[in-house]
């Protein structure tokens, strides 16, 4: 699917769930226009993962996402291949040779596409057109950074017993940062930057009804309401719009139409994670709740 404009893709998006605001729908119409990679970084909690799953249900396209961690290596991102099967291979190669093998054949015959376990690198250049998603790419360390240039630059990789793997139609590469530490300037410069912000309280009201419609205006402006203000105390993990739902639903299920304040003490925890987080909101309910 191609989009015409930023405005067209907000459209798109809007059918398949996701509010983008103006600056979201520019920089992913630019980044499908210009084939560039769309490099997200902000809060934990801001829709940047969303992004990437809106972009390909609006699009039209097969997900493929590569969860980052530290110590990730090629073999886990790109490619294995096969031991067990290759053996097998190998002694029914021997078993049909009467105990004789061509040994050269047979090394040929074990490094095929038959023997090869794609993962998410290896499989999005095969699957393309297809999303790409490398989610939280500041866990993984700078040799894996140095690893994903020639894929960003080319859309293609190289197996040493294999060959060249290059996209007929290159994926749309989206990746996103919790900014845990600074990635390279490299990496950066090979992609479109967007930097997402925690929606404005009459965004997050729309994300709410949207999401949950059961969920009535009054409720869904008081979370809302509630979850900025928990975003400019000084916590230790302010919520994101993930625990705006999470709270919102939990409201629901306790069938509660209006958010008072030992509801909001009882339910907490379906919106702030760390116990020091609890003790400094619980002290000043009040005021959150005005």
């Amino acid at each position: 699917m191609t989009v015409e404009s930023p405005e067209k893709l907000a459209e798109a998006l809007e059918t398949v769930g996701y509010l983008a605001d103006d600056g979201i729908a520019t920089a992913g119409f630019l980044a499908v226009a210009l084939g560039r990679p769309l490099f997200c970084e902000g809060e934990p909690g801001t829709g940047k993962t969303s992004l990437a799953l809106g972009l390909a249900e609006a699009l039209g396209m097969p997900l493929i996402r590569l969860q980052c961690h530290e110590g990730i290596d090629a073999a886990q991102a790109l490619y294995e291949w096969d031991f067990p099967r290759q053996l097998l291979h190998l002694r029914a190669l021997e078993a049909a040779g009467d105990g004789g093998l061509d040994v050269e054949a047979a090394e040929q015959s074990l490094y095929t596409e038959r023997f090869l376990l794609s993962r998410p690198l290896l499989k999005a250049l095969q699957t393309a057109p297809c999303v790409l998603l490398i989610d939280e790419i500041d866990r993984a360390d700078d040799e894996f950074e140095a690893f994903l240039l020639q894929l960003l630059d080319e859309n293609a990789v190289t197996i040493p017993e294999f060959g060249e793997v290059r996209a007929e139609h290159p994926p749309l590469v989206v990746l996103t940062s919790n900014r845990t530490r600074e990635v390279h300037d490299a990496l950066k410069r090979r992609c479109l930057y967007h930097w997402l912000e925690h929606p404005d309280l009459g965004r997050e009201i729309e994300i709410l009804r949207r999401k949950i419609p059961a969920l009535g205006e009054a409720l869904a402006t008081q979370v809302a309401t509630a979850v900025q203000r928990l975003r400019a105390m000084e916590l230790l993990k302010p919520p994101g719009v993930a625990e705006s739902l999470d709270w919102a639903q939990a409201l629901l299920a306790l069938g509660m139409s209006e958010l008072d304040a030992a509801t909001a003490a009882r339910t907490l925890g379906s919106v702030l994670k760390y116990s020091e987080d609890l003790d400094r909101v619980r002290a000043k309910l009040d005021k959150l709740l005005a």
